[in-house]
């Protein structure tokens, strides 16, 4: 028998909290969904740092609900209601130093894997592709993060919808935002955002470093970070400095763009960080009035170079018009149940059951 909303939220109002009562009678349980078998519902905090605290607590609710009869999977996301409480004196935290020797490549802390998602050049979607692959990462489970390293030209607040600055409680440590189920972190969170990055290859470095090791990114299964295109000062020290999983390379079908991608191929290559696999964007138009498909950049040859240098290739995206739209009104289209949201799912289970997220 298929088990019934009051049956679920009779179960979680078992979870008591260290301020008394529970997270049902506090009204923490948000977007419960059931599909059959399977389970999904949101845990959503006063703010960010609660959220922080709370990994333990999504764990047992997710526990105790798939004990329950007729549930055999159960997704749980950790949310924030609001921004982080101001204190009357915030902290000072500075973004953007000389980075801080270390021996070697580090880990970052509570995070099992990191994957890289780079391009050639700019123009190809990559922080699309990024942020959508985080948010459907997190549908099917996963605690994703997601970093925007793109010092310069930082897209994530936009596209994930988040425009508070983080909070930092001591001046040292940085508290993420949430967003879709994401717990995300970006340079333009820090900096104002009519007002141009001007620094030279130390301090970027310095800043992508911060941004890894004094972020309070909590337990995570995956933490995608969103390169800037190229092959400069960012992309060196991530790999250099960082325990990464792979990379993942993003290109449009054409000629033009597929000639920079195999030197970030190379660049990942030189620089010993596996290539988890490449995905062609743009790949395909379809005419909303007639239905007619059209290849604007050419087709299926991401894959052809997958095949010919011998590394996975991860799928093919069409460009689209809603997926644009969503992007700009922070809300990811890999958060809805259209077609491309179920693409994004199909690669997200792709990496899922290749063992890289």
């Amino acid at each position: 028998m298929a088990v019934t909303r009051d049956e679920i939220l009779e179960t979680l109002a078992r979870l008591t909290l260290p301020g008394g009562g529970d997270i049902v009678s506090r009204d923490m349980i948000r977007a419960l969904t059931i599909d059959g078998a399977k389970v999904r519902f949101v845990i959503e905090a006063a703010d960010p740092a609660e959220a922080a605290k709370m990994d333990g607590l999504r764990r047992a609710a997710e526990q105790i609900v798939l004990a329950l009869t007729g549930v055999d999977h159960v997704s749980v996301v950790l949310t924030a209601h609001g921004p982080a409480p101001k204190s009357a004196e915030p902290p000072s935290l500075k973004v953007g130093r000389h980075p801080t020797p270390q021996a070697g490549p580090a880990k970052v802390s509570g995070v099992d894997r990191i994957i890289a998602i780079g391009s050639g050049k700019g123009g190809v979607g990559k922080s699309t592709v990024s942020s959508n692959l985080a948010v459907a990462l997190a549908r099917q489970g996963r605690r994703v993060g997601l970093l925007d390293a793109d010092i310069y030209g930082p897209s994530q607040p936009r596209m994930m919808g988040v425009n508070k600055r983080p909070a930092s409680p001591d001046g040292k440590t940085i508290m993420p935002l949430q967003a879709h189920g994401v717990t995300m972190m970006s340079i333009g969170l820090m900096m104002d955002p009519d007002k141009a990055v001007v620094w030279r290859g130390p301090m970027l470095m310095g800043a992508l470093q911060q941004m890894l090791g004094q972020v309070a990114w909590g337990e995570l299964d995956i933490l995608l970070v969103d390169l800037p295109p190229g092959t400069g000062d960012v992309q060196l020290t991530l790999c250099q400095k960082t325990e990464l999983t792979g990379a993942i390379v993003v290109s449009t079908p054409q000629d033009v763009a597929l000639l920079d991608a195999r030197k970030a191929l190379d660049m990942f290559n030189t620089l010993k960080t596996p290539v988890l696999g490449l995905i062609e964007n743009m790949s395909t138009y379809i005419c909303p009035n007639c239905g007619h498909e059209a290849h604007i950049f050419g087709h299926g040859g991401v894959a052809a170079e997958a095949d010919k240098i011998g590394v996975p290739f991860l799928g093919e995206l069409p460009i689209d018009l809603a997926t644009r739209l969503a992007g700009d009104a922070g809300t990811p289209i890999a958060a809805g149940d259209s077609p491309m949201a179920e693409s994004y799912a199909a690669l997200a289970r792709r990496l899922i059951a290749g063992g890289m997220a």
